[in-house]
């Protein structure tokens, strides 16, 4: 599971674990981030016509590099 969330998440859990912070402890705090993440970057939510359409779990508090990397993404569909 570190692996996988490490690469969707890789800045993200190395500065968790610069920071000190355990391997399971980079793992809980990024988990459900890196599935949203994936989510966004994979084009899943592309093509969403209102915000009332997006599922419930679409959302997860994300820095603005994070969302910087789903917007370029978005831009190079």
């Amino acid at each position: 599971h570190c692996l996988a969330v490490r690469a969707v998440c890789q800045r993200e859990v190395d500065c968790d674990r610069g920071n000190g912070c355990s391997w399971k402890i980079a793992l809980l705090r990024n988990y459900w981030k890196s599935k949203v993440k994936q989510d966004w970057l994979s084009g899943k939510y592309s093509n969403i016509p209102s915000q009332h359409s997006l599922p419930e779990k679409s959302m997860y508090p994300m820095d603005v590099d994070t969302w910087g990397e789903i917007l370029e993404a978005e831009l190079e569909r």
